[in-house]
């Protein structure tokens, strides 16, 4: 399974539009335009079709548990002399 096929699956199953993708993209600082993740979402004999890269999925990723989660929260600073 390459990386596109677990892209469009995942997008999908969650009902993402293009634009939710651009913006869970934009909480890891990874700009992406329609038209590059449109190319993703063709078909493989499509003369525009593009692979979906290891970088581009992990950044769509850990964008997601964002999106989802919402952001990290710091730890507390461990106290000296305990």
């Amino acid at each position: 399974m390459s990386n596109n096929d677990i892209f469009k699956k995942l997008r999908v199953a969650l009902e993402l539009t293009n634009d939710d993708i651009i913006k869970i993209m934009e909480l890891v600082n990874f700009k992406i335009t329609k038209s590059e993740l449109g190319s993703f979402f063709r078909s493989d004999d499509h003369p525009n079709f593009k692979p979906c890269g290891d970088q581009i999925l992990r950044n769509f990723l850990n964008g997601l548990v964002i999106y989802k989660r919402g952001p990290r929260e710091p730890k507390p600073a461990a106290e000296p002399g305990v």
